[in-house]
């Protein structure tokens, strides 16, 4: 059985199918052993949709799905059914804050609850971070993220699809990420059309390591096709999707 994901006091188990009898017997026992847990679910589907939701069962502790995750300094309240999180891309997270320099302007785009552009604004001397997220449930998690982590001054998030909210932003950006690993191409256009002469995009996607320098390729070909000369700078290997699939980030720098 693969070790859990704790986001906040929940533990998320992945249980095998020959143990599903005994899921709450073996719930217990983590709830008991881990005392900084108060509620255990299980994974019943993957992420799926366009916002990227799952669903999980309660197996253990308190009958409730919301929780307040801290990491990177800062405090993520969100509800692992209603909105996408993942824990493990903390480290990323980070990583990405330490590249941005004192007084650039941020674009998040699919921000969800907000972790990157808050531990951005925590973690970076980032003059201003905005974020964009399509979800409803995730963008009022967003908004109450902000005041959780007094950051109102620094961090705006847009509700609505970046492929309407984008074209009515008015400014470029000195670093843009974009963390949606499975569609990212279909809207690298538009992170291009809000990048100046120097500026970085986080590229993420979910590839097998020998098609990592093919990938490469194909970014920089879409780029070229929008008349953009990009350098990638680095490939980074930032979590395992699945077995011999791992999310990938691509940090690219516009010429």
């Amino acid at each position: 059985m693969q070790a859990g994901e704790v986001v906040g006091k929940i533990l998320i188990l992945e249980i095998p199918e020959e143990l599903l009898k005994k899921e709450k017997v073996i719930a217990q026992v983590y709830l008991q052993v881990n005392k900084s847990i108060e509620t255990v679910v299980r994974k019943s589907k993957e992420h799926s949709g366009v916002f990227r939701l799952r669903k999980v069962k309660i197996l253990a502790g308190k009958k409730s799905k919301e929780t307040i995750h801290i990491e990177n300094g800062i405090k993520l309240k969100l509800d692992l059914e209603k909105t996408y999180f993942s824990a493990r891309s903390a480290n990323e997270r980070l990583r990405i804050a330490k590249q941005i320099k004192k007084g650039e302007e941020v674009l998040v785009m699919f921000c969800g609850a907000a972790p990157f552009p808050l531990v951005i604004a925590k973690n970076s001397e980032a003059k201003f971070i905005e974020g964009i997220e399509i979800n409803p449930a995730a963008y009022n998690y967003a908004l109450e993220n902000i005041n959780l982590n007094n950051c109102s001054k620094r961090v705006k998030v847009y509700l609505g699809d970046v492929r309407d909210i984008l074209p009515k932003v008015k400014k470029k950006y000195n670093h843009i990420v974009m963390p949606l690993p499975k569609t990212g191409e279909e809207f690298l256009d538009l992170a291009l059309s809000k990048a100046k002469k120097g500026t970085i995009i986080n590229f993420y996607a979910f590839l097998n390591e020998d098609e990592f320098k093919d990938y490469g390729k194909k970014i920089l070909g879409i780029c070229k096709d929008y008349k953009q000369k990009v350098k990638i700078l680095e490939i980074v290997k930032c979590g395992q999707f699945s077995p011999g699939v791992f999310r990938v980030c691509y940090d690219l720098k516009l010429e």
